[in-house]
């Protein structure tokens, strides 16, 4: 079948997933945090399934199912996944470790591109971003604030963010909720204070907001306009915004950010992220529909869904 979307996609946001399904678990090692062990970790799952349930069934997905177990035949999958739903270039953001996505991302070079997913307050977090980038090819650095046992301000991290500055890559930071329903609903750090406080320190980092902010969106948009370097990523099926106390929706949250901060700090990404569902087309459609229905320019679009994204991954030199 033949996708024509009137314009060329590079998707901001993808989790490639390695061996056995531990997500969760494995983003907070990244953080160098454990919140509640892996007895709590299962209360919540499991606290959480009928939700979860109910949220497949609603938006139609299959239920997930383990990820191969090799990494390489993983890569290939989705290479071939990528290319029939053509979208041009994807980022994994997360993928079980740099080394290991720096070895997928070598494999289908064209089309994938990858971040570094690693604790920020370990020993050397300066060094292994240096390496992940200029040794291992990738480009940007991707964080889980809320799992942070830190605050993003805290000099500690200055030569972290002073790194990517210098190397001219996006660190892309998750604020807010994190997980869907049975998550962590906020962490003890990571708040957009705090990002907006190292944000002004580090004025030439571009910094990456994903989900629209969750529900920090209203301090988002006033820290993204004290801070210009402060983007915001669509990503995902933002569901969050059923819980919010007030009526909020995708257009409403388009139309916010466009009229505010503008086309060209608005990113796309899916969240795509396991099979059999794959490449979540539905998420890429409704967004581009509702740009199109709300009178956005072709320049507009383009840069929402492709040139932004090559903007802040070095693609467009």
């Amino acid at each position: 079948m033949t996708v024509d979307r009137g314009l060329d996609v590079v998707d901001f946001h993808l989790h490639f997933r390695i061996g056995a399904d531990r997500t969760v678990s494995a983003c907070e090692d990244a953080a160098g945090m454990h919140p509640g062990g892996e007895h709590e970790r299962a209360v919540r799952a499991a606290g959480s399934a009928p939700y979860a349930t109910r949220w497949r069934q609603a938006w139609g997905f299959p239920d997930p199912e383990p990820p191969a177990e090799r990494w390489q035949d993983e890569a290939d999958r989705w290479a071939e996944e990528l290319r029939a739903v053509h979208v041009r270039r994807a980022v994994f953001v997360t993928g079980g470790g740099n080394d290991t996505l720096a070895d997928v991302v070598d494999r289908h070079p064209d089309l994938l591109l990858g971040f570094a997913h690693h604790d920020p307050y370990g020993p050397g977090a300066a060094a292994e971003l240096e390496h992940a980038v200029v040794e291992r090819g990738l480009r940007g650095l991707k964080l889980f604030a809320p799992l942070l046992r830190g605050p993003l301000d805290d000099e500690a991290l200055d030569p972290l963010w002073g790194t990517a500055q210098r190397l001219g890559v996006p660190v892309l930071i998750h604020i807010g909720h994190y997980g869907s329903a049975g998550g962590l609903s906020h962490g003890r750090y990571g708040g957009p204070d705090e990002l907006a406080r190292m944000a002004r320190r580090f004025p030439e980092l571009a910094v990456v907001v994903p989900h629209f902010g969750v529900q920090h969106v209203q301090d988002l948009f006033f820290a993204a306009w004290g801070c210009p370097n402060i983007h915001v990523d669509t990503s995902g099926s933002n569901q969050w915004v059923r819980w919010m106390p007030y009526k909020l929706t995708l257009e409403d949250l388009f139309r916010r950010c466009y009229e505010t901060i503008g086309p060209h700090r608005i990113v796309f990404g899916s969240d795509s992220s396991w099979f059999p569902r794959g490449y979540v087309t539905r998420y890429l459609d409704d967004q581009l529909r509702i740009c199109r229905e709300l009178g956005l320019p072709d320049d507009h679009l383009r840069a929402i869904f492709a040139g932004n994204a090559e903007r802040l991954l070095g693609l467009d030199d």
